[in-house]
Protein backbone atom coordinates (compact mmCIF):
# COMPACT_ATOMS: atom_id res chain seq x y z
CA UNK A 1 0.00 0.00 0.00
CA UNK A 2 1.39 3.41 -0.92
CA UNK A 3 2.28 6.04 1.61
CA UNK A 4 -0.24 8.71 2.60
CA UNK A 5 1.15 12.24 2.35
CA UNK A 6 0.15 14.36 5.33
CA UNK A 7 -0.30 17.99 4.28
CA UNK A 8 -0.92 21.16 6.28
CA UNK A 9 -3.18 23.79 4.69
CA UNK A 10 -2.64 26.31 3.19
CA UNK A 11 -0.34 24.65 0.67
CA UNK A 12 2.65 26.18 -1.05
CA UNK A 13 3.32 25.95 -4.76
CA UNK A 14 6.24 23.61 -4.04
CA UNK A 15 3.98 21.16 -2.21
CA UNK A 16 1.32 21.34 -4.92
CA UNK A 17 3.91 20.78 -7.66
CA UNK A 18 5.26 17.72 -5.82
CA UNK A 19 1.89 15.92 -5.89
CA UNK A 20 1.14 13.35 -8.57
CA UNK A 21 -2.07 11.76 -9.79
CA UNK A 22 -2.66 8.70 -7.63
CA UNK A 23 -1.06 10.16 -4.49
CA UNK A 24 -3.08 9.62 -1.35
CA UNK A 25 -3.17 12.65 0.93
CA UNK A 26 -4.55 13.68 4.30
CA UNK A 27 -5.22 17.39 4.73
CA UNK A 28 -5.15 19.20 8.05
CA UNK A 29 -6.20 22.83 8.41
CA UNK A 30 -9.04 24.89 6.94
CA UNK A 31 -11.17 23.86 3.97
CA UNK A 32 -14.11 25.91 2.71
CA UNK A 33 -17.25 24.34 1.28
CA UNK A 34 -18.92 25.53 -1.87
CA UNK A 35 -21.15 24.25 -4.62
CA UNK A 36 -22.34 25.83 -7.84
CA UNK A 37 -24.71 28.45 -6.35
CA UNK A 38 -22.02 29.69 -3.96
CA UNK A 39 -19.36 29.61 -6.69
CA UNK A 40 -21.58 31.76 -8.90
CA UNK A 41 -21.86 34.37 -6.13
CA UNK A 42 -18.10 34.34 -5.49
CA UNK A 43 -17.34 34.91 -9.16
CA UNK A 44 -19.93 37.73 -9.33
CA UNK A 45 -18.13 39.44 -6.44
CA UNK A 46 -14.82 39.22 -8.27
CA UNK A 47 -16.32 40.49 -11.53
CA UNK A 48 -17.68 43.49 -9.59
CA UNK A 49 -14.25 44.24 -8.12
CA UNK A 50 -15.19 43.13 -4.61
CA UNK A 51 -13.25 40.95 -2.19
CA UNK A 52 -14.18 37.37 -1.47
CA UNK A 53 -15.64 36.54 1.97
CA UNK A 54 -13.08 33.70 2.22
CA UNK A 55 -9.32 33.53 1.71
CA UNK A 56 -8.66 30.93 -0.97
CA UNK A 57 -4.96 31.75 -1.45
CA UNK A 58 -3.14 28.44 -1.04
CA UNK A 59 -6.38 26.95 0.19
CA UNK A 60 -8.96 24.32 -0.57
CA UNK A 61 -12.64 24.19 -1.50
CA UNK A 62 -14.67 21.04 -0.97
CA UNK A 63 -17.73 20.57 -3.18
CA UNK A 64 -20.17 19.45 -0.52
CA UNK A 65 -23.56 20.29 0.91
CA UNK A 66 -23.25 19.00 4.47
CA UNK A 67 -26.22 17.83 6.49
CA UNK A 68 -26.95 19.24 9.96
CA UNK A 69 -24.75 18.01 12.78
CA UNK A 70 -25.97 15.36 15.18
CA UNK A 71 -25.45 16.01 18.90
CA UNK A 72 -21.78 15.96 19.81
CA UNK A 73 -20.60 16.21 16.20
CA UNK A 74 -19.18 19.14 14.23
CA UNK A 75 -21.12 18.25 11.08
CA UNK A 76 -23.54 15.72 9.63
CA UNK A 77 -22.83 13.65 6.54
CA UNK A 78 -20.37 15.41 4.25
CA UNK A 79 -20.04 13.51 1.00
CA UNK A 80 -18.69 15.04 -2.21
CA UNK A 81 -20.90 16.24 -5.02
CA UNK A 82 -20.24 15.95 -8.74
CA UNK A 83 -17.60 18.52 -9.57
CA UNK A 84 -18.11 19.29 -13.24
CA UNK A 85 -20.70 21.96 -12.34
CA UNK A 86 -17.92 24.09 -10.83
CA UNK A 87 -15.78 24.07 -14.01
CA UNK A 88 -17.18 27.40 -15.33
CA UNK A 89 -16.12 29.15 -12.10
CA UNK A 90 -12.66 27.63 -11.68
CA UNK A 91 -10.60 30.22 -13.58
CA UNK A 92 -11.61 33.16 -11.40
CA UNK A 93 -10.88 31.28 -8.17
CA UNK A 94 -7.58 29.88 -9.44
CA UNK A 95 -6.52 33.45 -10.24
CA UNK A 96 -7.14 34.22 -6.54
CA UNK A 97 -4.68 31.50 -5.53
CA UNK A 98 -6.98 28.52 -4.92
CA UNK A 99 -4.77 25.40 -4.91
CA UNK A 100 -7.00 22.44 -4.05
CA UNK A 101 -10.49 21.51 -5.19
CA UNK A 102 -12.14 18.41 -3.79
CA UNK A 103 -15.13 16.56 -5.16
CA UNK A 104 -16.06 13.52 -7.19
CA UNK A 105 -16.12 12.67 -10.85
CA UNK A 106 -14.22 13.78 -13.93
CA UNK A 107 -13.63 17.39 -15.00
CA UNK A 108 -13.36 19.06 -18.39
CA UNK A 109 -10.19 19.20 -20.49
CA UNK A 110 -10.24 23.00 -20.13
CA UNK A 111 -10.33 22.67 -16.35
CA UNK A 112 -7.37 20.28 -16.35
CA UNK A 113 -5.39 22.78 -18.44
CA UNK A 114 -6.14 25.50 -15.86
CA UNK A 115 -4.71 23.29 -13.11
CA UNK A 116 -1.44 23.09 -15.00
CA UNK A 117 -1.35 26.84 -15.68
CA UNK A 118 -2.19 27.89 -12.11
CA UNK A 119 -0.36 25.07 -10.28
CA UNK A 120 -3.36 23.53 -8.56
CA UNK A 121 -4.73 20.02 -8.03
CA UNK A 122 -8.05 18.25 -7.99
CA UNK A 123 -8.63 15.65 -5.29
CA UNK A 124 -11.30 12.99 -5.34
CA UNK A 125 -13.12 12.34 -2.10
CA UNK A 126 -14.79 8.98 -1.80
CA UNK A 127 -18.43 9.10 -2.81
CA UNK A 128 -20.71 7.07 -0.55
CA UNK A 129 -18.45 7.63 2.45
CA UNK A 130 -20.14 10.78 3.75
CA UNK A 131 -20.39 9.62 7.37
CA UNK A 132 -16.73 8.55 7.43
CA UNK A 133 -15.58 11.81 5.83
CA UNK A 134 -17.43 13.79 8.49
CA UNK A 135 -15.25 12.18 11.17
CA UNK A 136 -12.23 14.16 9.90
CA UNK A 137 -14.12 17.45 10.29
CA UNK A 138 -13.54 18.79 13.80
CA UNK A 139 -15.28 22.17 13.44
CA UNK A 140 -17.84 23.66 11.06
CA UNK A 141 -18.83 27.34 10.96
CA UNK A 142 -21.19 29.12 8.58
CA UNK A 143 -19.32 31.86 6.69
CA UNK A 144 -21.84 33.30 4.23
CA UNK A 145 -24.84 32.72 1.96
CA UNK A 146 -26.99 31.21 4.71
CA UNK A 147 -29.98 31.50 2.36
CA UNK A 148 -28.45 28.67 0.30
CA UNK A 149 -28.95 26.20 3.16
CA UNK A 150 -26.62 23.22 2.83
CA UNK A 151 -25.04 24.95 -0.17
CA UNK A 152 -23.90 27.93 1.90
CA UNK A 153 -20.18 28.42 2.41
CA UNK A 154 -18.86 26.83 5.59
CA UNK A 155 -15.40 26.98 7.11
CA UNK A 156 -14.31 23.47 8.04
CA UNK A 157 -11.43 22.69 10.34
CA UNK A 158 -10.20 19.27 9.30
CA UNK A 159 -7.72 16.74 10.62
CA UNK A 160 -6.46 14.05 8.28
CA UNK A 161 -9.12 14.66 5.61
CA UNK A 162 -8.48 11.93 3.03
CA UNK A 163 -8.34 12.48 -0.70
CA UNK A 164 -6.68 11.09 -3.81
CA UNK A 165 -4.90 13.36 -6.27
CA UNK A 166 -6.85 12.90 -9.47
CA UNK A 167 -5.39 15.66 -11.67
CA UNK A 168 -1.97 17.14 -10.96
CA UNK A 169 0.01 20.16 -12.20
CA UNK A 170 1.68 18.12 -14.96
CA UNK A 171 -1.60 17.13 -16.57
CA UNK A 172 -1.61 13.57 -15.26
CA UNK A 173 -5.13 12.13 -15.07
CA UNK A 174 -5.89 9.31 -12.64
CA UNK A 175 -9.19 8.51 -14.40
CA UNK A 176 -7.39 8.09 -17.72
CA UNK A 177 -4.61 6.01 -16.15
CA UNK A 178 -7.21 3.75 -14.53
CA UNK A 179 -9.05 3.22 -17.81
CA UNK A 180 -5.80 2.35 -19.60
CA UNK A 181 -4.90 -0.20 -16.89
CA UNK A 182 -8.40 -1.69 -16.98
CA UNK A 183 -8.29 -2.14 -20.76
CA UNK A 184 -5.08 -4.17 -20.43
CA UNK A 185 -6.77 -6.72 -18.15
Amino acid sequence: MSEIKKLQLPLTREVIDSLRAGDKVELTGVIYTGRDAAHKRLVELLKNGKELPIDVNGGAIYYVGPTPAKPGRAIGSAGPTSSYRMDPFALDLLKQGLKVMIGKGPRSKEYRELLKKYHAVYLSAIGGAAASISESIVKCDLVCYEDLGAEAIYRLEVKDFFGIVTYDTLGNDLFDEGIKKYKKI
